[in-house]
């Protein structure tokens, strides 16, 4: 029903997020797009197969979407918060074909469709009434790009592929099962720990290195 479509590094700004990722793996991710329906803005770095890598923040010469923004980047104290606290690798996206049937009793933990772009949607995304990252980003964002694959040539390759990913929760065992009853393909594993925090083992043409 879900699969692993992308990590994303949720950054106070978009400076801070590259240099992250520059320290952590030894490598400078490119720009990638703005999102004018979001007022936001990434760079990109493919990961292997399907599987890549956002760094994300608010585009401060964008307007506001007049709604609750994703990755829950209206809060930015939380944001920063995470951040100094060393929760800088602090979600992910699944991919599905059948958004609806996700979302179906679950709206309370992943939010409302929302379609985007607004001019001229050509995929879904799943967004919490108030932009919170769902179960404060212990499940992941959803996405239904209607079919169409991401076009990974749009994404830099620099030679970085994921090994393993992981999440530290105070209740694994609860998330565990909320993961089976999706029926995700390729999630985090989940290990217990008093902190909610992700790690990524990621090859690069240095060497295996960590980002967290």
């Amino acid at each position: 029903m879900l699969t692993l479509d992308h990590l994303t590094v949720i950054a106070p700004t978009l400076v801070e997020g590259v240099c992250h990722v520059r320290t952590c793996l030894d490598l400078d991710v490119p720009f990638g797009q703005r999102h004018g329906y979001m007022g936001t803005y990434n760079h990109l770095l493919q990961l292997g197969g399907t599987v890549y890598l956002e760094i994300v923040a608010l585009d401060p010469d964008a307007q506001g979407p007049g709604r609750a923004r994703w990755f829950g980047l209206d809060n930015p104290g939380a944001v920063k918060a995470d951040w100094d606290a060393g929760r800088r690798l602090r979600g992910w996206v699944a991919r599905t074909d059948a958004i609806d049937l996700v979302l179906r009793g679950r709206e309370d933990i992943f939010g409302r469709k929302v379609s985007l772009p607004w001019t001229a949607p050509s995929f879904d995304f799943a967004i919490p009434d108030d932009g919170a990252l769902p179960l404060g980003g212990a499940a992941p964002s959803i996405i239904d790009r209607r079919g169409k694959p991401r076009a990974m040539s749009a994404i830099a390759d620099l030679g970085a592929r994921l090994r393993s990913f992981t999440l530290e929760h105070r209740d694994a065992v609860a998330l565990s099962a909320l993961y089976e009853e999706l029926g995700i393909d390729r999630p985090p594993v989940i290990i217990p720990g008093d902190d909610l925090r992700y790690r990524a083992l990621i090859e690069t043409p240095a060497g295996v290195k960590e980002l967290s």
